[in-house]
């Protein structure tokens, strides 16, 4: 089900003074910014070998990245996967009992398919499920 870590997501209040850390100062490479509509943010990503940071700025003050922002503060927001088949593995979690955020695919960023797993049902972490569609890949 799961092939590797795809990314790691950070919640930021402005993308602008997170890379003023994690590109200048620490000299991580920005490969791609992107608004994703459907999830209210704007992301920048950085490659820490095979896996990624993905920093993740609220564009509206009603989307998850603003709430969990003013709730819990700046930081790790979710830890992604990918997956081969992002419908049979959210099949898999709901015959197992696994409390899903989407029963369904929703668009991420890059032409990606993702979903959610309930961080109650994994220990306290959100986890992303990620399938790549080819699309920006």
């Amino acid at each position: 089900m799961v092939k590797k870590i795809d990314h790691v997501g950070i919640a930021v209040k402005s993308l602008q003074d997170a890379l003023a850390v994690f590109s200048d100062a620490l000299g991580m490479k920005v490969t791609s910014t992107e608004v994703v509509e459907g999830q209210k943010v704007k992301v920048a990503f950085l490659p820490a070998g095979e896996a990624t940071i993905e920093l993740l700025e609220p564009t509206d003050p009603t989307s998850n990245i603003a709430t969990f922002i003013e709730s819990r503060g700046e930081g790790i927001h979710h830890i992604a996967v990918e997956v081969d088949d992002i419908v049979s593995s959210l099949g898999r979690l709901k015959e197992k009992g696994v409390k899903v955020i989407h029963s369904e695919p929703v668009p991420g960023a890059h032409g990606t398919r993702i979903a959610f797993i309930h961080p109650k049902a994994v220990h306290g972490v959100l986890m992303e499920l990620v399938e790549k569609t080819g699309k920006g890949h």
